[in-house]
């Protein structure tokens, strides 16, 4: 995956909201309302919040809800050593079918670092 796959799969992620968005029913809208919810500050930090959609998303092997989490750990500010911790409990919990889905993590996150050196110069 390059730079270019990530802003790819962000902008595809929200086209494709708006369009269920659009066709969705009140039962729908209120569990994408939920979900934006949930992980805003609360009794714990929107940070820890999205290190545990990351463990969740990792055990149940969704690609797409990884990414997403993987993105918005990086926008965080979640450091390489507190990535490598919560990878390490959702490898643990799931088991090693969770392998592929950490070498992608590992892809997204060298890149979207690689992102942000080079935004600075």
């Amino acid at each position: 995956m390059t730079q270019d796959n990530i802003k790819a799969f962000s902008e595809k992620r929200e086209k494709l909201n708006e369009l269920v968005l659009k066709n969705a029913g009140i039962n729908t809208k209120r569990l994408f309302n939920v979900d934006q919810q949930v992980y805003r500050d609360g009794a714990l930090p929107a940070r820890t919040k999205e290190l545990l959609g990351l463990v969740a998303s990792l055990v149940l092997r969704c690609d797409d809800c990884i990414m997403y989490h993987v993105i918005r750990c990086h926008e965080e500010g979640i450091s390489d050593n507190e990535l490598e911790e919560t990878l390490a409990v959702g490898y643990t919990v799931g088991g090693s079918i969770t392998v592929p889905h950490l070498r992608r993590v590992w892809q997204a996150w060298e890149e979207l670092k690689s992102n942000t050196t080079t935004d600075g110069d």
